[in-house]
């Protein structure tokens, strides 16, 4: 009995748990907003410049938002100029709340949309007309004078093309070139750069090239520069939907609130509630901000935060939630968390920053894009120098034409897509099933979980025990001379079962005595003197540690033990006076979501300080046979060490306060929580409603999301690596093909599309619920 109100007083006196990386960073988290990124190579430089800043701990780029959070004490204005420094613009979003900082994004997001749509109907202008004149038949080479003189014309149409459609690329790739680095610009810059320059020389000294090669590419210029456009527009476009998951739950904040000030109703922005205020709520409103029922019942729909379709009934004295939806009934309520410490502002940033996180798998594609792009570049050349001196004529027409090619087919768009786009979707989808994943590893690792620990009380328990059974030992005794005495002793502890039995006892109306000389025992219960009477209450070890005698009521209590019920001794000066028995209901559906575990091959184990009869009982109800039980809560991380050892990737579930070693311990840690303690964040995975349900879906979810990111990597990295012989020309000895670079330049240009539009399934993904 006493485990929990020592644990718990512990907790208390000091900070919830987090994981050494992020204690000691929570109020140091700046995020910044790039420009200039161009594709996954951008991302391994801007990290590593910003980490150069002295004070930085951790920087984590999300290329999908073109968004970097940096965790440590750098000033801002250093990490911009950091940014600056290789070459990309930066500026803080500090001082804008989640929704100005939204409708900045998109603001930004549409004028970069709306410019690529502009820039791409100019390129394409000059690009499509050229291309239906060659495929027509017309031709592209430079014989005479007036042939000049026409693609002297396009040439400088061409260039002029080049500055208002592709001036992003070509400032981007000298840049980079400055910075003595490479990326997706410099592929663009080299390859349109290159079939432009080509055909400049065509047009000027035509006498210097043999007649074959006299043939101009300005539509391949004009025609690359539009469709990178068009894809860039494309992607901005589609990955506006991975935002909206943020947006609705930004969307339930309530803009004004009505107080109750000198006893009149006012409506105020939300912005101007105060600590303590009480505020008025009417059917159909939303809770403005957290807070405690002082006045009135009503019914509350929490689904928008805890994914559970119920509502749930509250009256004087419960919490109830910014965002959540007041059905019916009136109620006033005392505001007890308001602004940036609410539940949803809390879910809200955790749900942005785990978007911004980076799985492990994700921090591979970083690798390997930084090294892509000069690969490229020297297989371009030579691929070049092969059609130079082993090619037929026009030997040096099939050297521009594959060494573009080259360039223009692996830009790494879509690779530096792959994953956050799956990640800040996958995140969201959980989000909105109440589970709330706190970072990119998490995810990942869920999906590979091979053994679940379940706590017992409170995880598949209710955690809301009562008093079920009495029975009294010595006939001096009524149940209410007993309960009175039981419920003193223990009115100070926050554990479940105490709490039962304090309730129990105010229920009847009974008024609890003083106790003195209190001490308790981890793991067996508690000791106090009331009225000079030496009283004992706990479990059959702490009886026997005394030398009480107990006789044949062991079998008593261990035929409660055998219903699932806790059977507690009460002993009064070294003689046993009665037990009694608390019973904690199985959750309803503790049963099917612990099947779910099982049917998807998970080890599942239930732990817990409850005897082991009891904790026998409630396993075999739900059909668990691997059972800890009466496990001291330091030994609880104890049981994690032994599963891991037995190479099992485990997941342990808790309440987040008692089980914060375990939960610490383990691969991922899963708190139950209803949403309403920002120490939500103490374990990897939050559970924001009851259900064990969240389990099986957060293992879902994790698995299509990791299933979509390894797509879409696969998509992206097969297409470069693959496309790449191909635009070199490994086709044409044998078949006499050669990839056109305006193909090249369409296909690398809806590639990143594709991604996009994969990753984006996820919003439409449901996990089974069997």
């Amino acid at each position: 009995m006493n485990e929990g109100k020592v644990k718990l007083a512990q907790d208390k006196e000091s900070p919830k748990h987090l994981p050494p990386d992020e204690s000691a960073l929570s109020n140091s988290i700046l995020e910044l907003i790039i420009e200039g990124a161009g594709c996954a190579s951008c991302v391994g430089k801007i990290e590593k410049a910003l980490m150069e800043v002295v004070g930085v701990k951790q920087a984590t780029m999300n290329f999908a938002l073109r968004t970097v959070t940096v965790n440590g004490s750098a000033e801002t204005d250093k990490l911009i100029k950091a940014v600056e420094s290789i070459g990309y613009n930066a500026k803080s979003t500090s001082g804008l709340g989640d929704e100005q900082l939204l409708d900045e994004k998109e603001q930004v997001e549409l004028q970069y949309y709306q410019r690529l749509i502009r820039q791409m109907w100019i390129a394409l202008g000059l690009g499509i007309p050229l291309m239906l004149y060659s495929i027509a038949g017309g031709p592209m080479t430079v014989e005479t004078i007036f042939e000049r003189g026409v693609w002297l014309t396009v040439g400088l149409v061409c260039v002029a093309i080049m500055y208002f459609s592709g001036k992003h690329f070509y400032v981007g790739a000298w840049k980079s070139f400055v910075n003595h680095s490479a990326n997706m610009d410099t592929l663009i810059a080299l390859g349109t750069g290159t079939a432009w320059l080509y055909s400049m020389v065509v047009v000027f000294f035509p006498m210097v090239l043999p007649e074959m090669a006299r043939h101009v590419y300005f539509e391949a210029t004009a025609m690359i520069i539009g469709l990178i456009n068009l894809g860039l527009a494309l992607e901005v476009k589609a990955r506006g939907r991975t935002s909206e998951a943020i947006k609705r739950l930004i969307g339930l904040q309530a803009k004004t609130a009505r107080v109750v000030r000198d006893n009149k109703d006012i409506d105020i922005a939300i912005e101007q509630v105060l600590l303590k205020d009480i505020l008025r709520v009417r059917p159909g409103e939303k809770i403005p901000v957290d807070g405690i029922v002082t006045q009135g019942h009503s019914s509350i729909d929490e689904s928008m935060l805890t994914g559970e379709p119920m509502p749930v009934e509250k009256g004087i004295g419960d919490e109830v939630v910014t965002g959540t939806l007041n059905k019916s009934g009136s109620i006033l309520f005392k505001a007890t968390r308001i602004g940036k410490d609410t539940a949803l502002a809390q879910i809200i940033k955790m749900v942005k920053r785990a978007q911004n996180s980076k799985p492990p798998i994700g921090r591979l594609a970083d690798v390997i894009a930084a090294y892509f792009v000069p690969v490229i570049m020297i297989i371009a050349i030579v691929s070049a120098l092969a059609w130079l001196n082993f090619g037929p004529e026009p030997a040096i027409a099939f050297a521009v034409i594959s060494a573009t090619t080259v360039l223009i087919i692996a830009c790494p768009c879509a690779l530096g897509l792959a994953t956050p786009m799956s990640v800040m979707v996958g995140i969201g989808k959980a989000a909105e099933a109440g589970v709330l994943i706190r970072n990119g590893e998490a995810l990942q690792t869920v999906s590979k979980i091979t053994a679940m620990i379940l706590d017992k009380t409170g995880t598949i328990t209710e955690g809301a025990p009562k008093v079920t059974d009495f029975i009294i030992v010595d006939n001096h005794y009524t149940e209410n001379n007993i309960l009175t005495s039981v419920a003193s002793l223990e009115r100070g502890s926050e554990h479940p079962l105490a709490q039962a039995i304090v309730e129990s006892a105010i229920e009847r109306g009974l008024e609890l005595d003083n106790v003195s000389d209190f001490y308790a025992i981890t793991g067996q219960g508690v000791s106090a003197t009331i009225d000079d009477q030496h009283l004992l209450f706990g479990n059959q070890k702490l009886m026997l540690k005394n030398g009480i005698t107990l006789g044949g009521f062991v079998e008593q209590a261990q035929a409660l033990a055998d219903e699932a019920k806790t059977p507690m001794y009460f002993a009064i000066d070294n003689k046993l006076v009665a037990i009694i028995a608390v019973s904690d209901p199985i959750k309803e559906d503790s049963i099917s979501a612990i099947k779910r575990l099982k049917n998807n091959g998970i080890r599942v184990v239930m732990i817990t300080g409850d005897n082991s009869a009891t904790a026998q009982a409630v396993a075999k109800k739900v059909g668990i046979t691997e059972v800890f039980a009466e496990v001291l809560p330091e030994d609880k991380s104890r049981k994690v060490a032994e599963l891991q050892a037995q190479h099992e990737i485990v997941g342990m579930t808790g309440d987040g306060i008692n089980d914060a070693p375990a939960l610490a311990l383990a691969n991922v840690g899963f708190a139950i929580g209803t949403g309403t303690d920002v120490a939500i964040e103490s374990a990897d995975i939050t559970l924001m409603r009851g259900s064990l349900h969240g389990l099986a879906d957060a293992i879902a979810i994790s698995k299509a999301t990791l299933r979509n990111i390894k797509q879409n990597l696969f998509g992206a990295f097969i297409y470069n690596v693959a496309g790449v012989p191909f635009a070199a020309g490994v086709l044409y000895p044998f078949f006499g093909i050669l990839l056109n670079p305006v193909i090249a330049g369409a296909a690398m240009a809806f590639s990143s599309l594709t991604v996009v539009s994969n990753a984006n399934r996820l919003r439409f993904f449901k996990a089974k619920d069997h």
